[in-house]
């Protein structure tokens, strides 16, 4: 553990082992893992709280199975995006409803040319096709190259697992 790391308290371990896989769909998540951990809902939500603050955690957020929304089209667009332009390039990226995240990586040449990336969810290759046209447009003449690289499987996507302790 980091020197600058506050070590994680009973009640921290309990909550992170409570929403690994997710928090529970309903109008008071934080209420239903206090109650499956024997805990009160705010002490619940300050332990989050304050995980969050000390950056133990870095966010919450949502993960969307997109094949049980029909999208099986989901295509990784990636660009080469000229650096002085790629920042303001990347805020209209991600601005668009079709992508669900955009984000900056850097190029390793010769090989890899590409430094914006950004998901695009459809219901055919066809459709990814014609978005990834539409972002061209956006990116005009910053635009040198890009490729789509198409999605063959779903990886399984989980929370924050903590290693088990030795006896």
């Amino acid at each position: 553990m980091n020197d600058n790391m506050a070590p994680l308290s009973k009640l921290d371990r309990a909550v992170i082992e409570a929403t690994a896989h997710g928090l529970p769909l309903d109008v008071h998540p934080y209420r239903i893992i206090a109650e499956r951990i024997g805990a009160e809902e705010h002490q619940v939500i300050s332990s989050i709280e304050r995980m969050l603050q000390n950056r133990m955690i870095r966010r919450i957020g949502v993960i969307p199975n997109h094949y049980k929304f029909g999208l099986t089209a989901n295509g990784m667009t990636v660009w080469d995006v000229a650096d002085e332009a790629v920042e303001e390039c990347g805020r209209q990226i991600g601005a668009l409803e079709f992508v669900s995240h955009c984000y900056l990586r850097p190029r390793k040449p010769p090989d890899w040319p590409y430094n914006l990336f950004a998901m695009v969810h459809c219901r055919s290759r066809e459709e990814v096709r014609v978005k990834a046209q539409e972002i061209s447009c956006i990116l005009g003449s910053s635009l040198r190259s890009s490729d789509i690289l198409f999605s063959t499987r779903i990886l399984k996507k989980t929370g924050l697992r903590l290693a088990t302790r030795g006896p």
